[in-house]
C-alpha cells in the first residue's frame, strides 16, 4: 500500500558486464542473443545447456505467457499443469521410449520405476483426458494447455536460451469429435500464432514441417528467419509457399505454385503444430460418447511455442551487434528514469526533484507504468554513460533530466529506442507520449 516507487537500479539484481566483448565461454559457439543476455546480467550459466533467468528476463518470460495466455484462452483454451515426471510404461506404449533415443532424460524411483523429464507431454494429457471416462460429444471441442519447464538432453548445447537442455514451453493439446473439427481447432491454434507473433512485431514465416517423433500427418513450424538458425528453409519470393527443406524430396528449385525460383534462408523455430489425428487417443483409449451413445476416439492435434526461445530469438533478431532490442510489449521494464549527474549544475537546480515530480505524475496517470520503470541512481557516471548502458539494455523509453530540465517549464530528454527517436517534451507531452504504451 502507498505511493508507487520506481526500483532503484542499483538494487535490481542484474549484474551488468556491458563492457565485456567477445568471449561466452571457452571453445563455446555464441551468437548475439547469448552475449547481449550474458553481457546485460539477464542470464546466468548454471551448467551446459542451463542457465538462471535473472530478475528482468523473468519479468519478461511472464509477460510473454501473459500474451500467450490471452491468445490461447480466446480460442477457449483451459490452462493446467502436469508432472514433469512422466511415466515410462507410457512412453512405451506409444513407442517413443525407444523412438526419442538419448535425447530423453531417463531416471528411475526408489522402487525401480522407470521415468522420464517430459520433453512433451502427448501421452501424459492423452491418459488424463482417458481417465475422464464418461466424456461426451456436448463437452468437446477440449483444448488444454500448460506453459512449463521442458527437458531435453541435447548432445550439444549452445546458442544460450536458444538450444538448452532445460528451457520452458506452451503446449497446447486438442481433441475433437471429428477430422473435419480437429482441422478447424489446427487452423484456430495456427490463427492464435501468427496473431502473437504479429503482436510482438517479429518477422516471422510459417514452413510446412516434418512430423518426426510426435507424429501426425500435417506439421507446420512458426519460423524466425536467422544467420544463426539451425533449419534451413525454402520461400517463395511471393509468398505462396514455404517449408523446410527436411520436408522436401530432392533439389526443389522453384515454386509448386507460381513458378518462381524459391530463395535459401535459414531459421529459428519458435513454435510448432501437428495434427496427431488418433495416434495416442488409440493408444490411451481416450473416448468420448457420440450422440448415438457410441465410444469413438478422440481426434487430436498438439501445438507448441517455445517461450524462453522466443525471448533470446527475439532479441537475436531485433537487436544490434552491442544493444538489446526487445520486442516492446514485453522489454523487462517500459522506462529508465536518469536523473542529473551528482554535483551538476542541472542537480544544483533540482533536477532530480523534478524528475520526481514527473514519476509522481506519471504514478497517477498511468499506474500501470509507474511499476515498469527503473531508476539508474548510480549518480556518480555521467548521463551520457548511463544513456549508453540504458540503449545497450533495451528499454524502450529513456526519460532524462539533461540541461533543458532547468527550464520554465522542465523540459525532458526522452529517447523512444525502438523508434530510434529522441524528444523534448513537457511533463504533460512525456504523460501523453506514454499513454500510448501496452503492458500485457
Amino acid at each position: 500500500p502507498g505511493k508507487a516507487k520506481w526500483l532503484l537500479l542499483s538494487q535490481l539484481f542484474q549484474p551488468l558486464n556491458l563492457q565485456a566483448v567477445g568471449a561466452v565461454g571457452a571453445g563455446e559457439p555464441s551468437c548475439r542473443s547469448q552475449r547481449l543476455m550474458l553481457q546485460g546480467g539477464l542470464i546466468h550459466p548454471a551448467g551446459p545447456g542451463c542457465y538462471h533467468y535473472l530478475p528482468p528476463t523473468l519479468r519478461a518470460m511472464e509477460k510473454l505467457v501473459r500474451v500467450m495466455d490471452e491468445e490461447m484462452q480466446a480460442l477457449g483454451g483451459q490452462k493446467l499443469s502436469m508432472p514433469s515426471l512422466c511415466s515410462a510404461e507410457l512412453w512405451r506404449a506409444s513407442g517413443r521410449w525407444e523412438q526419442m533415443g538419448p535425447e530423453l532424460f531417463r531416471l528411475q524411483d526408489r522402487h525401480g520405476k522407470g521415468y522420464c523429464l517430459g520433453p512433451t507431454h502427448e501421452e501424459a494429457v492423452t491418459q488424463l483426458v482417458a481417465a475422464h471416462s464418461s466424456l461426451s460429444y456436448k463437452q468437446l471441442p477440449l483444448r488444454l494447455y500448460q506453459v512449463t519447464r521442458k527437458f531435453r538432453d541435447e548432445p550439444k548445447p549452445r546458442f544460450g536460451l536458444l538450444r538448452s537442455r532445460e528451457f520452458y514451453m506452451k503446449d497446447m493439446y486438442t481433441f475433437d469429435v471429428s477430422a473435419e473439427a480437429a482441422q478447424q481447432s489446427y487452423d484456430l491454434v495456427c490463427a492464435a500464432y501468427r496473431r502473437l507473433f504479429h503482436r510482438l512485431g517479429l518477422p516471422f514465416v510459417t514452413v510446412r514441417a516434418a512430423t518426426g517423433s510426435i507424429g501426425g500427418t500435417v506439421s507446420h513450424e512458426f519460423q524466425l528467419p536467422a544467420d544463426i538458425g539451425e533449419d534451413r528453409l525454402v520461400l517463395c519470393p511471393d509468398g505462396h509457399f514455404a517449408a523446410n527443406v527436411e520436408t522436401l524430396n530432392g533439389e526443389q528449385k522453384s515454386c509448386p505454385t507460381c513458378g518462381e525460383k524459391l530463395t535459401r534462408t535459414r531459421g529459428i523455430e519458435v513454435g510448432h503444430t501437428f495434427y496427431l489425428g488418433t495416434k495416442y487417443s488409440s493408444v490411451c483409449n481416450a473416448v468420448f460418447y457420440s450422440p448415438e451413445n457410441k465410444p469413438q476416439l478422440a481426434e487430436m492435434g498438439c501445438y507448441g511455442l517455445g517461450v524462453s526461445r522466443i525471448l533470446a530469438a527475439s532479441i537475436e533478431v531485433l537487436s544490434t551487434e552491442d544493444s538489446i532490442r526487445w520486442p516492446s510489449l514485453i522489454a523487462p521494464y517500459q522506462l529508465c528514469f536518469i536523473p542529473p549527474k551528482r554535483g551538476s549544475k542541472e542537480e544544483e537546480e533540482e533536477g532530480a526533484a523534478l524528475l520526481e515530480q514527473l514519476y509522481d505524475h506519471l504514478a497517477e496517470a498511468l499506474p500501470h507504468l509507474a511499476s515498469d520503470s527503473v531508476l539508474d541512481d548510480r549518480t556518480h557516471l555521467t548521463i551520457g554513460k548511463r544513456r549508453k548502458d540504458a540503449e545497450k539494455l533495451g528499454y524502450p523509453y529513456v526519460v532524462i533530466a539533461g540541461k533543458r530540465v532547468c527550464e520554465d517549464p522542465p523540459v525532458f530528454e526522452v529517447w523512444h529506442q525502438n523508434a530510434g527517436q529522441v524528444l523534448f517534451l513537457t511533463k504533460e507531452g512525456v504523460i501523453e507520449l506514454l499513454s500510448k504504451v501496452q503492458v500485457p
